[in-house]
C-alpha cells in the first residue's frame, strides 16, 4: 500500500507520531570526548538504537526510520568506512533475530549495489524473515541520499512510460509511489541528534510537512527518556497543514492521550 502526500491529503493527527524518522549525529564527537577512537561512538550508537527501537514499539509509534550511512559518508576516512561495515554485517546477524521475535519488520532502503554481497545477501535474508511482522516497521537508510531517491524515482517513471508506449500522467501520487519508502507514510517527527541543525540530504521529499526536533544530546546518549522528551514536545504543537487554529478546535479535543 502507498500513502499519498501530505500536500494531497491531510494526514491523521495524533499525540503520538506514527511515523519517526532520526539521523544518528555524534557518535564520533561522543567517542573524542572520552578520547576513544571515533569507532568506539558508532558501536556505543548500536546500543542507543536498540533503546529506539524498543521504545518505539512500547508507545505506539507504527514507523521508524534511522539514518544509519548517507551516500555522502564514503568520504569519510577508508578505516572508518570499513568498520562501520562490519559493524552493519555484525548488527544484521546479532539483532534479526531479536527484531523478529518482537514483531518488528526490517526494511532497508538505498543504492544497495555499492555493498559487498555478503551485507546484500543479509539484508535480503532479514527483510524476507521478518516480511509478515506488523508490530514496527523499522527502516535502515543505509547508502541513501534524498536527492538519490528523488532521481531514482525519476528514472521509474520514464520508464514505466517508455514500457507503455506513451507518457505516464505525472503528479504526487505518481510519483511518490516510486520512492524507496513508498510503503511507509510521511514523517510525523522528525529528530536529529548531535546539535546540528539540518536535514543533510535525508528524506527531502517526505519531509515537506514532518514537524523537526533537534537536540545537542550525542546519539550514543539519546535514549528512551530522550526519545519521550521529544515525542512529547510533537504532542505539545498544533499540525494545520494549511489550516487555521480555529478549524483544528473540534479535533483537539479527539486527540489520544500519550501513553503512560
Amino acid at each position: 500500500m502507498t500513502y499519498t502526500s501530505s500536500t494531497v491529503r491531510v494526514p491523521d493527527v495524533a499525540a503520538v507520531p506514527r511515523h519517526i524518522a532520526i539521523i544518528m549525529d555524534g557518535n564520533g564527537r561522543w567517542a573524542t570526548q572520552r578520547r576513544l577512537p571515533r569507532v568506539a561512538g558508532h558501536s556505543r550508537g548500536v546500543d542507543a538504537v536498540r533503546a529506539a527501537v524498543e521504545a518505539c514499539a512500547r508507545s505506539g509509534v507504527e514507523y521508524l526510520t534511522l539514518f544509519a550511512f548517507s551516500s555522502e559518508n564514503w568520504r569519510r576516512p577508508n578505516d572508518e568506512v570499513s568498520f562501520l561495515m562490519r559493524l552493519f554485517v555484525t548488527a544484521l546477524e546479532r539483532e534479526i533475530g531479536k527484531l523478529h521475535a518482537n514483531g518488528i519488520r526490517l526494511r532497508v532502503v538505498g543504492d544497495l549495489s555499492m555493498f559487498d554481497k555478503r551485507i546484500q545477501d543479509l539484508i535480503r535474508r532479514a527483510e524476507t524473515k521478518t516480511a509478515r511482522n506488523t508490530r514496527l516497521t523499522l527502516t535502515i537508510a543505509a547508502n541513501y541520499g534524498g536527492r538519490w531517491d528523488i532521481m531514482q524515482a525519476t528514472r521509474k517513471l520514464a520508464e514505466q512510460s517508455a514500457l507503455a508506449g506513451e507518457a505516464v500522467e505525472v503528479n504526487e501520487e505518481s510519483f511518490a509511489e516510486h520512492l524507496a519508502m513508498a510503503y511507509a507514510p510521511e514523517p510525523d517527527l522528525f529528530i536529529r541528534t548531535g546539535g546540528e541543525q539540518r536535514i543533510s540530504n535525508f528524506l527531502l521529499w517526505q519531509l515537506a510537512y514532518t514537524e523537526f526536533y533537534f537536540t545537542d544530546t550525542f546519539w550514543p546518549d539519546f535514549d528512551a527518556e530522550a526519545l519521550r522528551h521529544a515525542i512529547d514536545s510533537y504532542a505539545e504543537r498544533e499540525r494545520r497543514f494549511g489550516r487555521t487554529s480555529a478549524q483544528l478546535e473540534p479535533q483537539s479535543q479527539n486527540v489520544d492521550s500519550l501513553p503512560c
